[in-house]
């Protein structure tokens, strides 16, 4: 189907809006404290609402909706481990990092180490770091325009990936991170209208309501309990780390006016995350299944039976069930939850660069430079969405990189009086190098455990053994 004027016009204003947003802040930026972490006075609301717009946003068309498709409501559990991320997170990493960046103004999260360990350490963790979030920022702008794509079969993937990412990066670029925090909170505030007041309610009505999903799936996809253990255990230690070592978080950190204002922020996104978020996406997975099994996306090359891609059942449902008018402003949302993601993680890679990089051999940048580092790390993000088909993949591998290799240290510091930088060091590179490795060579592993697991256990042996047998010169 072809994209009426009036959905064109709906989705238009709501790019011009994004575009504003930015332009207004662009004069309001005095210094790389306001760009970077937006003056150190943002509220909890906007801060909470930024971060969980960024943690979920991105991937929540696609993973959420595609769990609800494959599993029902036992989905939503993958979102109780971000719940249990920021809240722990707040308890115990917020406490111990929020003083020392204020008293010292950190802007990235290798600072932190750099204090807790050495340079060399936090030059590591920045290339690590800037690497994962390129990739991130490219994945999501690919990952959107696919989903914009088959939502809306007039726009080409590439059209999507250069609509979503200039206007991404060119509202990120001028305006730096308060661009993005408010731009998140809009987005964010998008995304719940878009969906409760919208997606929700008509699916349901279409699909035949609560008689009808009885009647199509099976009793499991509607229970709590349709999960095993080791699902369970492997979303723990692929999600909650996040918490622990993402660059875009310690950003928002390091945002918020006081340590209390921070720890109130990460108790907003946990419960965003779950059960809000949580439930939201994987009913309208549900909802996507049920219709796909009535035979409703038939029309479009998927009938019952057939196999399809579960992560295009959402947006296959929203192009099957939307009128105009509706349909631009759920484009709006899917958008939105595209690009709140892809613009945090913009601003992470360009602190990391001008910051932890350029930082470590002296080299003092100004706002005005560092725009110009965003604007072509933005540009590459771009490139390789448009380039590469498989850059998701890739930046899957980045991300188990920089989970698998930062996490160890990071516990280092929030545990130990001196923590080795011998150790963080070493335990870095065989932690990161480990799940790598174990991915690349697609080497099957025992009772179903994920990667990251293997690639932890080692980065903790290697730390232990480092720092209780060699003295630190």
């Amino acid at each position: 189907m072809d994209i009426h004027f009036i959905d064109l016009l709906i989705f238009i204003t709501y790019l011009i809006f994004m575009l504003g947003v930015g332009v207004y802040f662009m004069n309001k930026n005095k210094s790389k404290d306001d760009y970077y972490v937006g003056g150190r006075n943002m509220s909890a609301s906007h801060i909470g609402l930024s971060v969980v717009a960024t943690d979920v946003g991105g991937g929540f068309s696609i993973g959420l909706g595609g769990l609800g498709f494959l599993m029902g409501l036992s989905g939503s559990w993958m979102l109780f481990t971000g719940l249990l991320g920021a809240w722990i997170s707040a308890v115990f990493l917020i406490p111990k990092v929020y003083p020392i960046a204020k008293k010292n103004h950190f802007l990235t999260f290798p600072q932190s180490l750099a204090h807790h360990y050495n340079v060399k350490v936090a030059l590591i963790a920045g290339i690590i770091s800037l690497i994962g979030y390129i990739g991130f920022t490219s994945s999501q702008i690919l990952a959107g325009a696919k989903l914009a794509s088959a939502t809306f079969p007039s726009i080409s993937i590439t059209d999507a990936v250069l609509i979503m990412g200039v206007i991404a990066v060119v509202y990120t670029v001028i305006g730096g991170i308060k661009a993005v925090i408010y731009t998140d909170t809009i987005q964010w505030i998008i995304l719940m209208v878009g969906l409760i007041g919208i997606g929700i309610p008509i699916a349901f009505i279409e699909i035949g309501g609560w008689t009808a999903i009885k009647e199509t799936l099976p009793a499991s996809f509607l229970s709590l309990s349709n999960i095993t253990f080791i699902d369970m255990f492997n979303w723990i230690i692929t999600i909650v780390p996040i918490w622990f070592v993402g660059m875009t978080l310690y950003q928002r950190i390091y945002a918020c006016k006081d340590e209390k204002t921070a720890k109130k922020a990460w108790k907003i996104a946990g419960l965003f995350e779950y059960p809000i978020m949580a439930f939201m996406g994987v009913a309208l997975g549900l909802f996507s299944r049920v219709a796909f099994e009535q035979g409703m996306f038939s029309s479009i090359g998927y009938a019952p039976g057939t196999e399809m891609d579960a992560e295009l059942g959402l947006p296959l449902l929203l192009r099957s069930i939307l009128p105009v008018g509706l349909m631009g402003l759920m484009m709006s949302a899917y958008f939105s939850a595209i690009m709140s993601t892809a613009d945090s993680c913009l601003m992470a890679a360009s602190g990391n660069l001008t910051t932890d990089i350029f930082g470590y051999f002296k080299k003092s940048i100004s706002i005005k430079n560092s725009q110009i580092i965003t604007f072509f790390i933005g540009g590459l993000a771009i490139l390789l969405a448009t380039m590469m088909q498989n850059v998701l993949e890739l930046m899957l591998y980045s991300y188990a990189f920089m989970v698998s290799g930062l996490l160890v240290p990071v516990l280092g510091t929030l545990v130990l009086k001196k923590p080795s930088s011998t150790a963080a060091f070493y335990a870095m590179i065989s932690g990161g190098l480990t799940t790598l490795i174990l991915i690349i060579l697609e080497v099957k592993l025992p009772f179903g455990l994920d990667a990251n697991f293997f690639g932890i256990t080692l980065s903790a042996l290697v730390f232990s053994i480092i720092q209780f047998t060699r003295k630190e010169k």
